[in-house]
């Protein structure tokens, strides 16, 4: 593997942290970003950022799928303390009237320090509602405002380089050099790159709030979502399968405050900061596999949906794996 070039396609948190983990286990390897949005024009920039994946989201095996997991929440908890990362502690609650499983996750048991069931007087305490069950964990906030910025300067400070432009082809590579592998972590983008039919937008609306008296995370049901950021609160939110619109839904915005702020009553007070949508790249199963495309040797790593933040570092790792096979000459796949 000497003096190899490695190409990453995307700078959201999955190119980004995916870059830092090939700089981390291939130190000779001079790493290239190629991406066509950076920092807050990304779709990354606008997620809440807690660490909490939905039951549904998956990889290629259960087993695998918490090994993802595990690996991610060890990796923020080593960055925590590390100024200007934007990762901290966060508790909350999960809180259901219909069923005791809705406020379940199997893959956050498996790995939180803090993870138990509340009752319902416990419930009626910290939020209105006639709410039945619920849990309450301590898990990890990550602040993408401040995360990416944070990767992008370790990046280059382990002398990487991050260039602006839009690949369209895996055949327009060459245009910005030759590499000995491409990790594509394209998000959405995948969709047209790999004409991969599997992949489809999710659409995510939310509020960004001023309340930094917010000091807990609250999940109600229905999508509905506060969790309070380093330099703003997140209110949400909406999921709409397959919609590519990025404007903001009148609708949405009055049904998202309306269900928040029954929730946490003095949100109502709370100053807007700004609404603004998401489109997450969702696939079931997320895609992290080695191909061989005309020549070309690629990894790729894309699909996380909601959950590129939380599961990021863990698919990361198991992308660069791929990467080390490829250019020993291995190839394995998942």
């Amino acid at each position: 593997m000497s003096d190899c070039r490695i190409a990453v396609f995307g700078a959201g948190v999955v190119g980004l942290t995916t870059a830092l983990e090939l700089q981390q286990r291939i130190r000779n390897a001079r790493i290239t970003i190629i991406a066509d949005n950076f920092k807050e024009d990304t779709t990354s920039d606008r997620a809440a950022g807690i660490f909490s994946p939905a039951s549904y989201f998956s990889g290629p095996t259960p087993e695998i799928t918490q090994e993802w997991i595990n690996y991610s929440y060890n990796y923020y908890q080593d960055l925590k303390n590390e100024i200007g990362v934007g990762i901290k502690d966060l508790s909350g609650y999960v809180m259901s009237n219909r069923c005791y499983t809705e406020t379940r996750n199997s893959y956050l048991e498996h790995v939180l320090p803090v993870y138990r069931a509340v009752d319902e007087d416990e419930l009626a305490s910290i939020a209105p509602g006639d709410w039945k069950y619920g849990s309450f964990m301590t898990t990890l906030l990550i602040e993408c405002r401040q995360y990416q910025p944070w990767a992008m300067q370790k990046i280059r400070s382990n002398g990487g380089e991050i260039v602006s432009g839009r690949i369209s082809s895996f055949s327009e590579v060459g245009n910005y050099g030759k590499f000995d592998v491409v990790m594509n972590c394209t998000g959405l983008g995948a969709k047209v790159l790999c004409n991969d039919r599997k992949l489809t937008p999710i659409r995510g609306q939310v509020f960004k709030v001023d309340a930094p008296w917010l000091d807990k995370f609250y999940y109600g049901g229905s999508d509905c979502y506060i969790i309070p950021g380093i330099w703003a609160a997140t209110l949400g939110g909406t999921r709409n399968f397959n919609s590519w619109d990025t404007s903001v839904n009148r609708y949405d915005s009055a049904c998202i405050w309306d269900k928040c702020t029954r929730v946490v009553p003095r949100l109502a007070k709370a100053p807007v900061l700004a609404e603004s949508v998401g489109l997450r790249p969702h696939r079931d199963i997320v895609r992290v596999e080695p191909e061989i495309i005309n020549g070309l040797k690629v990894v790729h790593n894309y699909g996380h949906g909601g959950y590129g933040v939380t599961s990021a570092p863990g698919t990361a790792h198991t992308a660069t794996s791929f990467a080390i096979d490829l250019l020993r000459g291995t190839s394995s796949k998942l």
